[in-house]
């Protein structure tokens, strides 16, 4: 039964879904999935083009916004606005350290999780459209993972889509996980240095740091082992418009000066471990390089082996000499899963999803040329998490796919500057 509530100026809806949890196998397991349906409430009684958002990941629960922020209240104006949380995340049903043992052993955990990708997201959205626009197409708006979802709904079922917006979300149609993350690596160290010349104060903190976590062993209080490669990753931050500027302010207060000498202070501890926890996002770090998979090559920890071919994010290499510290961005390693509490039970699943050898294609780049959907593309220059070659390369292969390359935003400009 649907519960709809008030917020100031949004009418909101609870909504939930049974899909099949392999659609290619319609009778056999289902799933539930859970929306949050929004409409401005002067516009409650009226009818409305239908939007639904695909959030971020993999991996991520839909936005919870509170009030109209940034571009959701742009969309409010015109559109009603379904927030999807994507199969395994958020209300729908979990996939977690808690629930996936209820699959059985890590075999059959894998095997669940094969279906958690971007072909079957859009087929979720198939699924349960004739539910919420009585079968009219609908808008999708799709944020970095999202806008890769909504490539692949261009390629799956263009036939449900009215319009298609992308923002920091065009995937390569073909590259392996080894050629997206050869790609982020010089992209990321150029990042870090572009930190380091706006807070220089910050090469002697990170490498204090470094040095502390190779000589210490640091256990966070939520029982993170916070090692000095967990330390570098997080210059995931860098990628987000306030990123830098959050983690100058991390790094500013890390020590404190205690009876037995100077130890990492309480404060950096706490606001570290909420940053590396994936414990509210754990799909995050199972099927993130999976969503790279597209034939019989496995991924193989991709970014571990690929980290190897850039020697420069050594970080003893670097303390032994006079090199800056060089953080990581977004990519998962196979140390993540002993080092985080949420991860560690889910190890042996995440060695066979990283061995898998039977990934199919999740976009088909015929019907993308051929495409007659209404289709746009914000694509942020030197977007730390999607590399603008790969992006504008695919691009060009999406017939009419209109597109806004600006410098002005990193890759939350949706967030950050979301009404323009």
């Amino acid at each position: 039964m649907s519960v709809s509530y008030r917020q100031p100026g949004v009418v909101l809806t609870d909504r939930r879904f049974t899909v099949p949890l392999d659609h290619a196998d319609p009778t056999g397991e289902t799933i539930e999935l859970y929306a949050r349906e929004a409409v401005a409430s002067d516009k409650a009684d009226q009818d409305l083009p239908w939007l639904v958002y695909l959030q971020g990941g993999p991996g991520g629960k839909a936005d919870r916004f509170v009030g109209r922020p940034a571009w959701f209240g742009r969309a409010l104006k015109e559109y009603r606005v379904l927030l999807l949380d994507q199969r395994g995340t958020g209300a729908s049903t979990p996939a977690s350290r808690q629930t996936l043992p209820l699959r059985g052993g890590p075999a059959e955990q894998a095997d669940y999780l094969a279906h958690f990708r971007a072909d079957a997201i859009v087929r979720d959205c198939e699924a349960i459209r004739p539910q919420v626009t009585g079968g009219a197409p609908w808008t999708v708006l799709g944020q970095s993972f999202g806008g890769f979802c909504t490539v692949a709904y261009l390629s799956l079922a263009p036939e449900g889509l009215s319009a298609a917006l992308i923002t920091g979300g065009l995937p390569s149609l073909d590259a392996h996980a080894d050629d997206v993350y050869r790609a982020a690596y010089p992209r990321i160290e150029r990042k870090v240095v572009a930190h380091y010349a706006r807070y220089p104060q910050d090469v002697e903190r990170a490498r204090r740091i470094a040095d502390h976590l190779l000589t210490h062993d640091v256990v966070l209080p939520n029982g993170y082992r916070l090692t000095v490669e967990a330390f570098q990753s997080l210059g995931i931050m860098l990628g987000g418009g306030e990123g830098s500027h959050r983690l100058h302010f991390l790094l500013e207060d890390a020590f404190v000066r205690t009876a037995n000498g100077h130890e990492l202070s309480d404060a950096f501890q706490e606001q570290t471990q909420g940053l590396l926890s994936y414990a509210g996002r754990p799909l995050y770090a199972l099927v993130h390089e999976a969503i790279y998979g597209q034939d019989a090559r496995p991924t193989d920890w991709s970014a571990e082996r690929v980290r190897a071919e850039f020697p420069r994010f050594d970080a003893a290499k670097a303390l032994a000499g006079d090199e800056p510290l060089l953080f990581t961005g977004e990519s998962i390693h196979p140390w993540m899963f002993d080092c985080d509490p949420a991860l560690r039970p889910l190890r042996e699943t995440a060695e066979l999803l990283a061995a898998r050898t039977d990934w199919t294609p999740l976009y088909d780049p015929a019907r993308l040329a051929a495409n007659e959907v209404p289709a746009a593309a914000a694509v942020y220059h030197d977007d730390m998490y999607v590399d603008t070659a790969h992006a504008l390369t695919t691009a060009r292969a999406i017939r009419g796919l209109r597109t806004w390359v600006t410098d002005e935003f990193e890759h939350d400009g949706v967030r950050a500057g979301g009404p323009r």
